[in-house]
């Protein structure tokens, strides 16, 4: 039985509709990058980390279009995300290695939307992050450091958006020197939206609540949420841990608007019930977002 579910789930992955899905993903994503940093970055000498960013820093000293030297970069970075990640993802990275470069020199006329450096550190910070967050969404990559962020990722146990700043991190550095080090703090609150907005994207903005209920009128509360709130919950044994007595504890996740809703329910049963709340960024299942 699980032989067969675990086979089902491949199936699903490798769909024609989700292979579809996740490459359209990559392909918006790119173009998402590929102008926030032609609009927003490049023109502005904002170098808020990864190879987009570096690319501003050698067109800057050495002349050379940002197009061609994330092309030559991707290459190096490509062969060692080859190596270490899973084969599907690294042919999804080589497909980003190329066409985020060809998006950055077809975008490269786009216009600059403004010259106020702030205005453009945070706009620009948005749309690089949301556009790799929309990647990320598609389980792909756009090559570059965001190869060795996955890789990062993967291996440590760290966060993407984390992953992505440590990388980013010492692009800023080397930006500080080359531009000065106004502009690298201007970069570093590019680095810092760019990071909050990938992690906006994966996990999403609402946040749902996770409640543990501890009362001595459990088989009510049950009840009365499986009924009347029409959430489902799972009961936890547990003790006290004074007393030593067994207790029984739910767990129940619900929206924000349920929030008030279940404190009354368990207010009218147990005006003495222990109630602990707890978020929750992401819930994926019935009754909330269904797994992408």
């Amino acid at each position: 039985m699980a032989r067969g579910k675990r086979r089902k789930q491949r199936l699903v992955l490798n769909s024609p509709q989700q292979k579809i899905y996740e490459y359209g993903m990559l392909i918006l994503g790119s173009f998402i990058i590929s102008s926030s940093f032609n609009m927003f970055l490049n023109p502005n000498q904002v170098a808020s980390g990864g190879v987009s960013g570096l690319s501003t820093i050698i067109q800057q000293t050495l002349g050379w279009q940002p197009a061609l030297t994330q092309w030559g970069l991707n290459i190096p970075l490509f062969l060692l995300g080859l190596r270490l990640l899973e084969r599907s993802y690294s042919m999804k990275a080589v497909v980003g290695s190329i066409v985020l470069p060809l998006f950055v020199m077809l975008t490269s006329g786009f216009p600059v939307l403004t010259t106020n450096i702030l205005l453009a550190t945070i706009y620009g910070g948005m749309g690089l992050g949301l556009g790799i967050g929309i990647v990320f969404r598609g389980r792909g990559s756009t090559g570059g450091f965001s190869i060795a962020s996955q890789i990062l990722h993967k291996y440590s146990g760290l966060s993407l958006g984390v992953s992505v700043a440590v990388f980013d991190g010492m692009v800023i550095l080397l930006a500080g020197l080359v531009f000065g080090a106004e502009k690298a703090l201007y970069a570093l609150i590019g680095l810092y939206v760019t990071t909050k907005t990938i992690d906006i994207v994966q996990v999403g903005l609402n946040t749902s609540k996770v409640a543990y209920i501890i009362s001595n009128d459990s088989e009510k509360l049950r009840e009365a949420i499986l009924n009347d709130l029409d959430r489902g919950l799972t009961q936890l044994t547990g003790a006290g841990g004074y007393t030593g007595d067994p207790r029984l504890v739910l767990m129940v996740v619900v929206s924000q608007g349920e929030v008030s809703k279940l404190k009354a329910l368990v207010q009218s049963i147990d005006p003495q019930a222990f109630i602990i709340f707890s978020n929750a960024n992401e819930v994926l299942g019935e009754g909330f977002k269904r797994p992408m």
